[in-house]
């Protein structure tokens, strides 16, 4: 768990599509050694977030098995735009569940993730 890392401001669930509002921490310690003076959001970070999120849609501990596709399209910097949308399409199959997720700010796309979790 990422304690005080980010807020999650809202979460809707309709079917298998998931819409999360986050804000990030700029003030968390991670930012400390990442960068000091221009602090980036880790992607093992936005990856976690993805991971509790659907956690608490599902209902269940989950493991990231595997990930076929993980796109780091532009910076997240919290102290200039911390506040992200989370789209997540979560669908279960027989080995666990498909996650498909696009994360933004403002209306620029900076992470697409598409894993396969496991019930823990």
């Amino acid at each position: 768990m990422l304690t005080n890392f980010y807020t999650l401001n809202s979460i809707s669930t309709e079917g298998n599509q998931t819409k999360a509002l986050i804000t990030i921490n700029k003030d968390h310690e991670v930012f400390l050694g990442h960068f000091p003076g221009n602090p980036v959001t880790p992607g093992v970070c936005m990856m976690h977030i993805i991971k509790e999120l659907t956690e608490q849609v599902v209902g269940k501990k989950l493991f990231m098995q595997s990930s076929n596709n993980i796109k780091f399209l532009a910076l997240i910097n919290p102290e200039k735009t911390p506040d992200l949308t989370l789209d997540i399409s979560i669908v279960e199959t027989e080995e666990g569940y498909k996650v498909r997720s696009e994360t933004r700010f403002l209306e620029i796309l900076a992470l697409k993730l598409s894993s396969l979790y496991i019930v823990k």
